[in-house]
């Protein structure tokens, strides 16, 4: 149940973040209409009625490849000069 909530949270949060960055737009173009109720002996009997509907507009992303030249630095290791050999201290 926790694993569940968390993905709700983050769809809504990422749902959130497209729309404030702009990557998607979204317009209402038809209002809801409740629908009308009347009730009688049998129950209750709804007619009409109307959902909202919405116009959204997401952006585009677009991925490729190209070719590119980079300029790599090189390394180049020099010893020193004057080494001697290595001092061993085998003292026991």
């Amino acid at each position: 149940m926790r694993a569940l909530l968390l993905i709700l949270i983050i769809v809504v949060v990422a749902i959130i973040a497209a729309i404030a960055t702009g990557f998607i737009d979204i317009n209402q173009v038809r209002g809801a209409k409740a629908p009308d109720l009347s009730a009688t002996r049998n129950g209750v009997v709804a007619t009409g009625g109307q959902t909202p509907a919405f116009d959204i507009e997401t952006g585009s992303v677009k991925v490729g490849a190209k070719d590119a030249t980079v300029k790599v630095p090189s390394l180049e290791v020099q010893p020193p000069q004057n080494q001697s050999a290595p001092v061993t201290n085998n003292a026991m």
